[in-house]
């Protein structure tokens, strides 16, 4: 079931954010790393209420930020529409529950939340390197948008739209 998070979820998220950043090590994916994201992070989109986790018997399997704040990256880039969106942000899977949807179903969840605000379009974006996302993203209906420098990282990030039908 995908919930608001609390602060109880912090350690957690963060025992999946450690697991992540390992995997992606393995692949040369240096998108997260120890200085990014950390636990005050996630206390930041707990406290703005736009952390969800999906849980069950009291296992954290997955969470997803999603919000309307947009890096002021995303202005130099030619999105589909000009209309309000929200934005999904840090999202993971627990490495224990991989290749059962759950990165799906937090993707569809970010759609419906949107949809629940009266909001019919979202953007997104990740490290060129991180196969597993950009994928999952055009599956869950994601066009690629263009490319941009973000955090200092020596590769591009791509970003990616979605117009919801009604």
């Amino acid at each position: 079931m995908i919930v608001k998070a609390n602060l109880n979820d912090v350690s957690g998220i963060m025992e999946i954010i450690g697991e992540t950043i390992k995997e992606m090590k393995s692949y040369n994916n240096t998108q997260w790393d120890e200085n990014y994201p950390k636990a005050e992070d996630f206390e930041k989109d707990i406290k703005s209420g736009c952390l969800y986790v999906d849980r069950e018997d009291d296992i954290i399997r997955g969470f997803i930020c999603v919000n309307s704040i947009e890096p002021v990256e995303y202005n130099d880039l030619n999105w589909s529409s000009n209309q309000e969106c929200m934005v999904v942000h840090r999202m993971a899977v627990n490495s224990n529950m991989r290749n059962i949807g759950i990165g799906t179903k937090l993707m569809k969840f970010a759609d419906e939340l949107a949809s629940s605000k009266g909001i019919k379009y979202l953007k997104t974006d990740t490290y060129s390197l991180n196969k597993k996302m950009n994928s999952l993203f055009k599956k869950c209906g994601y066009e690629f948008v263009g490319e941009m420098s973000f955090l200092g990282k020596e590769f591009a990030f791509y970003c990616y739209d979605k117009i919801l039908n009604d």
